[in-house]
């Protein structure tokens, strides 16, 4: 298993739900996890490590020994490795079995096993289909934007929380892979049926990018997994020359570091992304040199804008290089890094913070955005495009 330092969301739902939740991209927002550059040596279990951390990260020594003492006396690793943590007091750590962590891991690939549908709650509590994914099971079964999902191998889904219903269509990380079926319970209007699906390997689309019409590219990012940087710089070179950009971060839970700070670089011309530091040893990210400084720039935030995403705002704005509009982000500034546990399963403990340019720290402060917006962000971002520069 490749070592990496990691920005988490918090996992405030049962475990086996935590990877449907913040990793799949099924129905809510995507990977909340980044991995920053792998510079230290392998430590004796073979995990990659930033320097210095093997030495001076005790409670990963603890939680492996836990571990391993419960399977020395016939009882669960995974269990004994939860309650290290639960006593910790680590406000982000968690405990992942093996099957979890390898979905952890593809979903950072941009990869997913599901149906292809978002949803959201309704105020009334009921269900309803917000997106389907081209190709996909759903999409071939001809489930519908605007579709009400009632219920799920027979579970009723009404009046429950997002995150269960993405944990009924998902299944348990290791008994519910790829070909494996799942009911839905469907309605349009007044007609009522089933469908039964199967689940397949999907391909997430965390980047999408469109134009208004007065010339204004929106790239939306919706988590950073891997190529997230690469589609970024594609949709700034297609943008119209000197038209403003939204760079849509609302509702961006992370991902991987190295694509934020390749998105940075989209807009940057190299310099300072942001300092971080594992176990007290001081680390710095740049952007790299070429990006497009000149053409107008927003940056759209909200309290679901974290992590890695949190990261990518504070160097735009730090930088002068992004008006930043929306409300105060969630802050979480904190880093993880994973460590293999006898049985397989993966123990992640905060191992440092990281602060943006100019020295803020993100962690439980969040950014605050330059021009406050709700609903209307969009709109607003608009005209202060227009006042940056003619996108004509």
């Amino acid at each position: 298993m490749s070592g990496r330092d990691l920005f988490c969301e918090p996992r405030r739902i049962r475990r086996g739900a935590a990877l449907t939740l913040v990793f799949a991209g099924v129905l809510v927002a995507g990977a909340a996890t980044g991995s920053f550059p792998d510079t230290g040596p392998a430590d004796a279990s073979g995990r990659r490590t930033t320097a210095g951390s093997a030495r001076t990260a005790p409670r990963h020594e603890d939680v492996r020994e836990a571990a391993a003492e419960a399977m020395a006396d016939g009882k669960s690793p995974m269990e004994a490795a939860e309650r290290a943590v639960s006593r910790s007091g680590d406000r982000w750590g968690a405990v992942y079995s093996e099957g979890e962590y390898q979905e952890f891991q593809e979903a950072l690939d941009g990869q997913y096993t599901g149906v292809g549908l978002w949803a959201r709650r309704e105020r009334d509590g009921r269900i309803q289909v917000t997106r389907v994914q081209p190709g996909s099971p759903a999409a071939d079964a001809g489930i519908h934007k605007g579709d009400r999902l009632r219920s799920v191998d027979g579970a009723k889904v009404d009046g429950r929380p997002v995150t269960d219903v993405v944990s009924l269509l998902r299944g348990d990380a290791e008994d519910a892979p790829a070909g494996t079926t799942v009911t839905l319970g469907l309605q349009r209007g007044t007609r009522a049926w089933t469908r039964i699906l199967h689940r397949a390997r999907l391909s997430t689309d965390s980047v999408t990018v469109r134009k208004l019409p007065d010339g204004v590219t929106v790239i939306r990012i919706a988590a950073f997994t891997k190529g997230s940087g690469d589609a970024v710089r594609a949709a700034v070179r297609e943008a119209p020359p000197g038209a403003g950009i939204v760079l849509d971060l609302r509702g961006n839970s992370g991902g991987l570091v190295t694509e934020a700070v390749d998105t940075a670089s989209a807009f940057l011309d190299g310099g300072l992304v942001a300092t971080y530091d594992v176990d007290g040893a001081q680390r710095a990210l740049h952007a790299e040199a070429g990006g497009d400084i000149t053409r107008p720039l927003v940056a759209l935030v909200d309290g679901g804008t974290m992590s890695a995403a949190e990261m990518l705002t504070g160097a735009l704005q730090d930088r002068g290089r992004a008006v930043v509009i929306g409300s105060r982000t969630f802050g979480k500034g904190s880093i993880q890094m994973p460590t293999e546990l006898p049985d397989g399963s993966v123990a992640e403990l905060t191992v440092g913070h990281y602060r943006t340019p100019s020295g803020h720290a993100v962690d439980r402060r969040g950014i605050t955005p330059d021009l406050e917006a709700g609903p209307q962000a969009l709109q607003r971002a608009e005209t202060v495009l227009a006042g940056l520069g003619d996108p004509s």
